[in-house]
């Protein structure tokens, strides 16, 4: 029989609806059974494309003989991070402080059942010891018999620890802060100081993306015209590109490489990955004209058309690591195998570009294709046109994509998690903008039309949803949007609205942005020392309530609501959203001075507080003249400037927006506090935006 965990609408708690263990979702009937029954709460955090979840799983949770002893001595909690930020984040915090190391997935923790502060922590633990790992079964009995036996050592600990977690909260001041460049200048002193100049990225195996790290080096190229600055983006956005971590035949990024080559991922594939690479992808093509780049964006927009938009609208999460309970299964192949796919021809081309010609590169007996040769050189070796081999490459991609297709997939979670949708509308909406892809922008107003008409109710916005199988196993039932939205919710899909809003003005984009502005002032800002809480005023009280500024896997929620409140502000005439991004700033500018490679979201916004961005607004009668301009403008890399073409006849402008119109195009153009008169000539308005802002 299914337990609880059946009825939730995140599929890794449905993977384990079939457990033996008596799961519970973390919800007050379960805080109030352990706490009646005076048990220790086993609080288990993981996630559908996590591998070492499914082995834990399968070891363990699988297992009668644990689920009997789990189910006597512990209430036990499972809960997916991902739908629950919040939970993640006090615990692993928390796990850092118990074990002094990095903790991860699956996290293991055990809680008091009467406050949930957490007294023992792991991470991932073998049935039997093994690794050096004591066997799970030990560590329940253990930590059982502690409960009952050393409850004074305990409650000391966790005393302890909770004014650890305290102090972990940015101090406020005290007096106004002059900001300066200096945290700019640190951060990029402390990025060069890791980069690893041969093969990209920043510092050792393994290696992550980096995206928001990334996009602030573009900046300073596009600010000073670094030459530093520049190599370490095209370094690491060719090595990832040509590496096995972007997928040479479907498109899209795995999580990360397990080597410092870029060479062999752990096969996961998330959405908060790629919509940001594909945003610096894209980018970076407008800075350098790299053809690489463009490639890498085609591949990643039509991975995510075909695999990651849901028929409602709104993206998928993740594509599992795992296939047939293999890692990489999906991905990999043998020389036979592709040798009897493609022709002599196409085979002679595709084998030394992807390095099937040299030993195998995964688990000593297959291949997964990464770059090793350019067409170029194989085309001299081969004494044959480059353009020849270029269609013998496209060939031999095409018969293995589509074999390839025909081996099981991946498991891929199908919920819909508002704050990684707005990072994936932002990206697909930047590279319409850049590519003039009319799909690609019709894709991302389709995921914020979705995240608007089912997560935003009665001026909350919600974070989550999961459709319901319907009963022909091809179509779907209204399915369920709930839990309460997180700050990262709330600054990445208003970061996403002004995005959109560049590529396509719309009305209702507008006034969707201004309330998500409003609520994130008036929801989350922490209005004594300023900066932004994670979870709002009226969430449920946990043991610790952090105010992030750190960039980890995504950009932090601080960072980015700076960022676009700053800009928001700028473009509506609201000093309202300014102040609260300054106050923001103000309140983790110490912590940037200490240790600036770790905020570099909240760098850029405080590159935008000291230079305020240009907006430009351009108004006309023809929304095909309109079109012709912005489409001049968006050929240039400009990132510190916001353009939107207003077509005639758009009501309840604001007043900073009501431009006058004409018979021809006029673009008003102001910087800070200061306005330029009206521009009626395209090749000016490319001077004013191109000397001072971008390449």
């Amino acid at each position: 029989m299914p337990n609880r965990l059946a009825s939730e609408t995140s599929p890794y708690l449905q993977q384990h609806a079939g457990n033996p263990v008596d799961w519970h979702a973390w919800n007050d009937e379960a805080l109030a059974l352990a706490k009646r029954d005076d048990k220790p709460i086993l609080l288990s955090i993981g996630y559908s494309a996590c591998h070492w979840c499914h082995v834990m799983a399968h070891e363990s949770f699988e297992d009668a003989e644990i689920a009997g002893v789990m189910n006597k001595l512990f209430v036990n909690i499972k809960v997916d991070r991902e739908e629950r930020p919040d939970l993640d984040q006090i615990y692993q915090t928390a796990h850092a402080m118990l074990t002094q190391r990095n903790g991860g997935w699956p996290l293991t923790m055990f809680l008091m059942p009467d406050d949930q502060t957490p007294f023992f922590a792991g991470t991932y633990f073998p049935k039997t010891a093994r690794y050096g790992l004591t066997g799970f079964r030990d560590v329940l009995t253990q930590i059982a018999d502690a409960y009952r036996q050393r409850r004074a050592d305990i409650d000391e600990q966790n005393a302890s620890l909770k004014n650890a977690l305290r102090r972990t909260q940015p101090a406020a001041a005290g007096q106004h802060i002059a900001l300066s460049d200096a945290p700019i200048t640190a951060a990029f002193d402390a990025l060069r100081a890791s980069f690893d100049s041969r093969h990209g990225g920043f510092g050792d195996a393994p290696k992550f993306p980096h995206p928001v790290e990334l996009e602030f080096l573009l900046r300073r190229y596009a600010a000073d015209k670094d030459a530093d600055a520049l190599a370490m983006v095209r370094t690491t956005l060719g090595s990832m590109a040509e590496g096995g971590i972007y997928d040479q035949l479907g498109g899209g990024f795995a999580r990360y490489s397990v080597d410092r080559f870029w060479m062999i991922p752990h096969f996961e594939k998330m959405l908060y990955d790629n919509g940001p690479l594909l945003r610096l992808y894209a980018d970076a093509f407008l800075a350098v004209k790299e053809p690489l780049f463009a490639q890498v964006v085609e591949g990643t927009a039509q991975w995510v058309l075909r695999e990651m938009q849901s028929p409602e609208g709104g993206y998928y999460s993740t594509i599992d690591a795992d296939s047939e309970h293999e890692e990489g299964k999906f991905y990999v192949w043998t020389t036979d195998e592709v040798r009897g796919l493609l022709s002599a021809d196409e085979y002679a081309v595709a084998a030394p570009h992807y390095g099937l010609d040299r030993p195998a590169n995964f688990e000593g007996k297959d291949w997964h294709l990464r770059v090793v040769q350019g067409l170029d050189e194989t085309a001299a070796k081969a004494g044959k046109p480059l353009e020849q081999c270029e269609n013998l490459l496209a060939l031999a991609r095409a018969k293995l994509f589509a074999e390839r297709e025909k081996r099981v997939h991946p498991g891929r979670d199908e919920k819909i998690l508002t704050s990684w949708n707005a990072l994936m509308i932002k990206g697909m909406a930047r590279a319409a903008r850049v590519f003039g892809r009319a799909d690609w922008l019709a894709s991302a107003e389709r995921a914020a039309g979705f995240v608007r008409g089912v997560m935003w109710r009665d001026r909350k916005l919600l974070a989550t949803y999961k459709s319901v199988p319907g009963r022909s196993g091809d179509s779907t039932q209204p399915g369920r949007a709930h839990l309460n939205a997180y700050l990262d919710d709330h600054a990445f899909l208003l970061d996403a609205l002004l995005e959109l809003l560049q590529a396509r003005f719309r009305s209702d984009d507008l006034d969707f942005a201004q309330e998500l502005a409003d609520a994130l002032l008036e929801r989350f800002e922490d209005n004594e020392n300023g900066g932004f809480f994670f979870t709002s005023h009226d969430h449920e009280q946990l043991i610790h309530r952090p105010k992030p500024g750190h960039d980890n896997a995504t950009p932090s929620g601080n960072g980015i609501a700076a960022y676009a409140l700053s800009r928001f502000g700028h473009l509506v005439g609201e000093p309202r959203y300014i102040e609260a991004a300054e106050r923001a700033l103000q309140l983790f500018y110490p912590a940037m001075q200490r240790q600036p490679g770790g905020f570099t979201s909240l760098a850029i916004a405080l590159e935008e507080a000291l230079e305020p961005p240009r907006i430009v607004i351009l108004r006309g009668q023809s929304t095909d003249d309109l079109a012709v301009w912005q489409r001049a403008l968006q050929e240039h890399y400009l990132p510190n400037t916001v353009t939107l073409a207003i077509p005639a006849g758009a009501k309840n402008l604001p007043a900073a927006l009501d431009k006058p119109g004409s018979e021809t195009v006029n673009a008003w153009v102001c910087h800070g506090v200061t306005c330029l008169p009206p521009i009626d000539d395209l090749a000016t308005l490319i001077d004013v935006c191109k000397n001072s802002d971008g390449v």
